[in-house]
């Protein structure tokens, strides 16, 4: 069954338009001009239950105006969203009960009182049960590892320990479809990681639905098996992530670090030489010859060490964006 299935949705704005100065601000008054912004513009997919997708792209690819959609807090423009059988933007109580939308620096948290306080007024909000608030509340305080900040006011908890008691906020009522626009901005990679762990480990404990939008690879790649990649409001893939990198990186990264002098010009029949500063020289190479290449370098140099790496998935997003214009 479908968790998410969307059909041409479009969303579009006028937005005013003026020339600067204060003649032009004067004019605006009586004859404002308009241009309409396609921020999404004709998109479909269906996503399982239990699936957890990447939903990548540049800023203004219309990746968080999608998740507003879904979530209803903004009425589409055209086409049709259902999530779990619901018309999001109608905002029935039993939808709005199987849900989360999380917001990297958006704050749910009241300000002023420790986190507590906000879990005890969502569980009210979202009418769990006494035993039922108390043992989800222990799961994730364990799983996040906050007991000791729990009673502190949320104005000072630094910027990690805060997005960790959103998660838990958000997920209190244990939603069967999360959707997390940029969870890990600006957070340090320690706390990246704890949380794309968490995210990873509640998809696998609830089945939950997760769309996933982040700048940071490297959530996308330690998650999603399936990517969708969003650019001027049009989806540009979707697909599993290993055929994204199968069809745009048919090539792996061999870096070689020499033991003797040697010429760039005696490596380059082995493929494209990215960079040589004597003694490491690093050559792109086509990934059915990895082994042949490899094996040909030690048979031929005095070689120290050898090491071979993908493209990074960044470099593999931008070809898709390049090869699209």
């Amino acid at each position: 069954m479908d968790a998410v299935e969307v059909k041409n949705l479009k969303r579009y704005y006028k937005v005013n338009k003026k020339e600067a100065g204060f003649a032009a601000s004067l004019l605006s008054f009586v004859n404002r001009k308009y241009e309409e912004t396609k921020a999404v513009d004709g998109i479909s997919f269906k996503i399982g239950e239990g699936e957890l997708v990447g939903f990548i792209g540049p800023n203004g690819a219309g990746k968080t105006t999608t998740l507003k959609c879904l979530s209803g807090l903004l009425y589409p423009t055209g086409g049709t969203v259902k999530v779990l059988g619901y018309t999001p933007f109608e905002r029935k109580n039993n939808f709005l009960k199987q849900i989360a939308l999380v917001m990297g620096q958006r704050n749910q948290l009241w300000w002023d009182l420790p986190p507590t306080e906000s879990f005890i007024l969502n569980k009210e909000i979202y009418e769990i049960p006494d035993d039922k608030y108390k043992k989800t509340l222990d799961a994730l305080i364990s799983l996040l590892d906050v007991s000791d900040i729990l009673k502190t006011p949320v104005k000072k908890l630094s910027l990690g320990q805060r997005m960790k008691c959103e998660f838990i906020a958000s997920v209190l009522h244990s939603p069967r479809v999360l959707f997390l626009d940029e969870p890990t901005l600006g957070l340090d990679v320690v706390m990246q990681k704890t949380l794309r762990e968490f995210i990873r480990e509640y998809n696998r404990k609830y089945e939950a639905t997760i769309i996933l939008t982040s700048h940071y690879m490297r959530d996308v790649e330690a998650l999603a098996k399936r990517v969708i990649i969003i650019n001027h409001g049009k989806i540009l893939f979707d697909g599993k992530l290993a055929d994204l990198v199968k069809k745009h990186a048919p090539y792996r990264f061999v870096k070689v670090v020499f033991s003797d002098k040697v010429q760039a010009s005696e490596i380059e029949n082995f493929g494209e030489i990215k960079s040589f500063t004597y003694p490491e020289a690093v050559i792109s190479v086509p990934y059915k010859k990895i082994s042949d290449v490899s094996s040909e370098i030690l048979k031929k140099f005095p070689v120290e060490d050898v090491i071979i790496s993908e493209p990074e998935i960044e470099d593999i997003i931008r070809e898709v964006f390049e090869e699209k214009k």
